[in-house]
């Protein structure tokens, strides 16, 4: 029976560890595309972020519910359930792609030129006609247009992420749950180690599949690529999104069936509380024994005496001090931990200059594994040194804490903004941000008729950016498509470093960070890997603790609303009051097809670091102090917990006592009547 419930709950947990898997691939992966998805549907950061938390939005709907009576029902059938609602979700989420128009972005390149000409689109002197942009929008929008702005495309992928937040639910608390129940207590927290460690391991997969996807253009196998005038690291760039969704779904698809063949619960292990449990864990559980959940999983009962249950059963969660103060505690740090790790890799393109595919990859191979590593030597390290509820606190703490010291060196290393003419400097090179429009036009393109809201870049040969050719005041051109020189670029030479004749050229496409930034970027790796490895090293310990404060019988209730509590005040608000304050940054705005504000073309990277670092470790700060707030209550639990279990352990030493003495009396009453027998002569007559 014993070798049965082994290979069940090792079956489990490998099913489990897949479900994890393909959750988190495909969690990682809708990070990964936040950039693209911004400029793909035209939309600012807080509107992502939005899309983001809707995710947590169908976690919100359903999780307390599924926590509650999914613990009384057949867990392993609804977490596959769960997982083919992801799935479709992910589907759902990929198909504004095959329904709405090809990717069109605002240029001044004709991809019919061959030669040298003078071309009066770009900056003309003599004619009042404006200027012909490629994609740019017109007065009069197109029928095109009014199709595509009376229904926004990117509806579909918030609804498919609210379903794929409904899919989700069941499979961390009930599997958690699941395995807690069956497994020995020794090995629970390798177990759930294991698993978080395999739900890090996804995320790696997740960006390296975003990274690929990323060099791939949004309509590759429709259009011409040599029509196609910008690269991957121009802001204007969107990768083919829509792939990784389609891959992501048909692994969250695979991982629902092996748990249709799991059973619904399996025999209890004898001894398995009490004896292998730690001194402090016992404290906390020590009624655990004595009390039985009126319906055992093995049990069927009925929907009216469940929900009748419900609300004293969270009562009596809600009431345990160190349970609501854990809760506390957590949801501060999430709102840092998820606005930091939706942006990171944002972060990473707008202040390191560094393309969407690059900053993924470098997400998925270097950071991500480091969290990994530390998930499950945290897990490995509380199995070998027994860490008792307290020990495990102590170690959780300990390595955020130094998390956080290491974090505020990110404070220096930082860049500075990017050279662009009227934005960040002068048309005479001086350093001055302006978010004002009319700081882009000057004497030197004064008679181009100009548009200040396209967002075309050419680098001119003075290091210096400028929002467009025309801006930039050039009047011919030389190649075709990628290839394209712009030439007699009368801006440039306001900047130039001497002569003021020859002929001044720019090419397509951004001017490169500085070198500066370029050698400070290796060391900003170095420490977020190093970061991230300590402060996950508290992950398993921390996450055990959740499960070790509270009894047996509200353990599914307790997760349930731990994920509920975490997604609904940390995972929905957090990527949008973060990315309403990167918003407020930008320097730049891209323009809709049909007119009004598109995605953010360039942001003030001084203030975005201040805003993004500040944010992410004041949350921290403000948890800290909770924390030593929750030490306190915990020691104090665990001390009247041990006056109760000895005041308890006293009385029955009494009655031992007691019934000692009455059996000592009782053989003492004996042996007077043999004697008193003995000495009486009548005795044998008598007999």
């Amino acid at each position: 029976m014993c070798v049965c419930v082994c290979v069940c709950v090792c079956i489990f947990l490998a099913a489990l560890s897949f479900a994890y898997f393909a959750k988190a691939l495909s969690g990682s992966y809708m990070k990964s595309t936040i950039t693209q998805l911004e400029r793909r549907f035209d939309i600012p950061s807080y509107l992502i972020g939005i899309i983001d938390g809707s995710f947590e939005i169908g976690n919100l709907l359903v999780i307390a519910f599924v926590s509650y009576f999914g613990a009384k029902l057949h867990r392993p059938k609804i977490i596959s359930t769960g997982c083919i609602l992801m799935s479709l979700g992910t589907f759902l989420i990929a198909m504004p792609h095959f329904i709405i128009g090809r990717y069109k972005f605002e240029t001044s390149v004709r991809p019919a030129m061959n030669t040298s000409s003078y071309l009066s689109g770009y900056c003309p002197s003599d004619t009042p006609e404006p200027p012909h942009t490629g994609s740019s929008p017109s007065v009069v929008p197109s029928v095109g247009c009014e199709r595509e702005s009376s229904l926004s495309m990117w509806v579909y992928v918030l609804l498919g992420n609210v379903l794929r937040g409904i899919g989700e639910t069941p499979v961390q608390p009930l599997g958690i749950s699941y395995i807690d129940d069956y497994a020995h207590a020794e090995n629970a927290a390798l177990y759930i180690g294991c698993v978080q460690t395999i739900a890090i391991i996804g995320p790696v997969f997740g960006y390296l599949l975003g990274s690929l996807c990323a060099k791939i253009y949004v309509d590759v196998g429709f259009v011409d690529m040599e029509t196609i005038t910008i690269t991957p690291s121009d802001a204007r760039w969107v990768g083919a999104w829509w792939l990784g969704y389609l891959i992501a779904g048909v692994i969250t698809l695979a991982s629902a069936v092996p748990f249709w063949f799991l059973p619904r619960a399996l025999p209890p292990l004898e001894g398995r509380r009490g004896k292998d449990s730690p001194p402090e864990q016992t404290s906390f559980l020590k009624d655990a024994p004595t009390i039985k959940h009126k319906y055992m999983p093995e049990e069927l009962a009925t929907f009216h005496d469940m929900a009748k249950e419900f609300l004293p059963t969270l009562k009596s969660l809600l009431g345990n001090p160190v349970y609501f103060t854990y809760l506390c505690v957590t949801v501060i740090q999430f709102n840092s931990l998820i606005g930091m790790v939706t942006y990171k890799p944002k972060y990473i393109e707008q202040h390191y200059g560094q393309s969407a595919s690059k900053a993924n990859f470098l997400m998925g191979i270097i950071n991500i594994p480091a969290v990994a590593l530390g998930m499950f030597l945290g897990g490995v390290i509380m199995k070998k040194f027994k860490f008792g509820v307290m020990a495990a606190a102590k170690f959780a703490f300990g390595t955020s804490l130094l998390g956080y010291f290491l974090s505020l060196f990110f404070f220096a290393m930082g860049c500075e903004n990017a050279k662009v003419a009227g934005v960040t400097v002068s048309y005479s090179g001086e350093d001055v941000l302006s978010y004002d429009e009319r700081s882009l036009f000057t004497t030197c393109n004064s008679e181009c008729l100009c548009s200040g809201r396209d967002w075309d870049p050419v680098c001119g040969d003075n290091g210096v950016t400028y929002v467009s050719p025309c801006l930039a005041g050039c009047t011919a051109s030389n190649g075709s498509g990628k290839e394209t020189v712009f030439e007699h670029c009368r801006c440039i030479a306001a900047i130039g470093p001497g002569s003021q004749t020859g002929n001044l050229t720019a090419i397509l496409g951004h001017c490169p960070h500085r070198s500066s930034c370029d050698r400070i970027f290796p060391y900003f790796l170095g420490l977020s890997v190093i970061t991230s490895f300590i402060i996950s090293l508290g992950g398993t310990p921390g996450y055990v603790l959740l499960i070790r404060i509270i009894k047996p019988q509200l353990k599914s209730l307790a997760l349930g609303l731990y994920t509920l509590s975490t997604r609904t005040l940390a995972g929905i608000p957090a990527p949008i009051y973060f990315g309403a304050l990167i918003d407020a940054t930008c320097l730049k705005w891209g323009q809709k097809r049909c007119g009004g504000r598109g995605a953010c073309r360039i942001y003030n990277t001084t203030a975005y670091r201040i805003v993004y670092l500040g944010l992410t470790l004041g949350l921290r700060t403000i948890s800290f102090f909770l924390c030593l707030l929750g030490f306190v209550l915990l020691r104090r639990h665990i001390r009247q917990e041990g006056q109760q279990q000895a005041l308890s352990n006293g009385g029955t030493e009494t009655e031992c006592l007691r019934k000692e003495e009455k059996e000592e009396n009782h053989s003492l009453q004996c042996e007077h009547l043999l004697r008193t027998l003995e000495c009486n002569p009548d005795r044998e007559t008598r007999l």
